[in-house]
C-alpha cells in the first residue's frame, strides 16, 4: 500500500483490506496508512462486492467533483458564489447516489435538508448554542445533510430493498452505512485539491446520525454531548421525516402523533435541547414537509 501511494500512477487507486486479522488495532492501522475500507474474513460475497462497487462509484464521483472544482477555479478565479454552487451540486449528486439505490425516499433529501436548517436556527436562539451555530455553521449543516445516508450505496440490494423486517444479521450489515458514508467522504476530502471545511460536518452527520443521547445508538455508542451537534440535529430531522412519510410498508403518521413520539424520547434517544428547538420550529417544518411532499401515484 505504501508503494502504491508513493507512485503517482497508482496513488489514487482505492485499496480494500480483506484479511483474517480482526483486531481493532489491525483495522485502525490499515485505515491509518491509507486503506479505503477493511473487511474481515470470512468473506461475505454480497457485502464484499457492494463495498467494491461503493469505492468505484465514489472514485468516479470524486474525480468529477475535483475536475469541476479545478475548472471553476481556473475559469472564474475565486468567485465564491460559483464555488458554493458547485459544492451544492456536488453534494446533491453524491446524495442522489444513495437515493437511486433506495427510490422510496422521494423528496427525503430536500425535506431533511430544510429540517436541519430550521432546527439549527431554532437552537441558535438558546444562549448555550448561539456561539456554536453562526451563519456559516448553519449553512454547512444544511448543505451536508443530504449526505447522511450516502453510505447506503454500499449496502446489498437484498438488505436495503427488503420489504419486510431485517434479521439481526442483516441489521449488522445495514448499520455499516454510517461508517461506509464517513469513509467515502474522507476519501472525497483527500481527492479534492482545495481544503473544504464543511466536509468535517458532513462526516459527523454521516457517521453519527444514528447515535442516541443515552449512548445506546451506533456505530460508536456515543452519549450526550459526545455526539456531534450536527448529528444530534440530523437525528431528529431524519426521524421526523421517517415518521411522517408514507412507505410501501406503512402509512404516513399524523404530525401530532410524530411530535408526541419525538417528545417522549427527549433525553433518551434525542438531545433535549434539539427536541425543544423542534417544538419551536414545528410550523416551519410542517411547511417544508408540504412543499416537498412525495407525489403518490394514483
Amino acid at each position: 500500500l505504501r508503494e502504491l501511494q508513493a507512485d503517482p500512477a497508482t496513488a489514487e487507486i482505492p485499496v480494500i483490506f480483506l484479511t483474517a486479522r480482526g483486531e481493532e488495532v489491525d483495522e485502525e492501522h490499515g485505515l491509518a496508512i491509507g486503506a479505503t475500507d477493511y473487511l474481515r474474513k470470512p468473506i461475505r460475497p454480497l457485502v464484499m462486492l457492494a463495498r467494491v462497487r461503493t469505492q468505484i462509484l465514489a472514485r468516479h464521483t470524486r474525480r468529477s467533483m475535483a475536475e469541476a472544482n479545478r475548472r471553476l477555479t481556473g475559469e472564474l478565479g475565486e468567485s465564491m458564489a460559483e464555488l458554493q454552487t458547485a459544492r451544492r451540486v456536488g453534494m446533491r449528486a453524491l446524495a442522489h447516489l444513495a437515493e437511486l439505490r433506495d427510490p422510496e425516499t422521494g423528496n427525503h433529501i430536500l425535506r431533511t435538508q430544510g429540517y436541519v436548517r430550521e432546527l439549527a436556527l431554532a437552537l441558535r436562539a438558546e444562549p448555550a448554542h448561539a456561539g456554536l451555530l453562526d451563519e456559516r455553521m448553519v449553512d454547512w449543516m444544511a448543505e451536508s445533510a443530504p449526505l447522511h445516508d450516502i453510505g447506503k450505496v454500499g449496502i446489498p440490494d437484498a438488505i436495503l430493498l427488503k420489504p419486510g423486517p431485517l434479521t439481526p444479521e442483516e441489521w449488522v450489515v445495514m448499520r455499516t452505512h454510517t461508517t461506509i458514508g464517513a469513509r467515502a467522504i474522507e476519501a472525497a476530502e483527500r481527492d479534492l485539491d482545495a481544503t473544504v471545511d464543511f466536509f468535517a460536518v458532513a462526516k459527523q452527520i454521516a457517521l453519527s446520525h444514528h447515535e442516541r443521547w443515552d449512548g445506546k445508538g451506533y456505530p460508536q455508542g456515543l452519549a450526550g454531548d459526545a455526539i456531534p451537534l450536527a448529528a444530534r440535529i440530523m437525528a431528529v430531522a431524519d426521524v421526523f421525516d421517517a415518521l411522517t412519510s408514507a412507505r410501501v410498508y406503512k402509512r404516513a403518521m399524523p404530525v401530532d402523533e410524530a411530535c408526541r413520539i419525538i417528545e417522549a424520547e427527549s433525553g433518551t434517544r434525542f438531545d433535549p435541547a434539539v427536541v425543544a428547538a423542534f417544538g419551536r420550529a414545528l410550523d416551519r417544518l410542517v411547511a417544508i414537509a408540504r412543499r416537498y411532499a412525495d407525489v403518490v401515484d394514483a
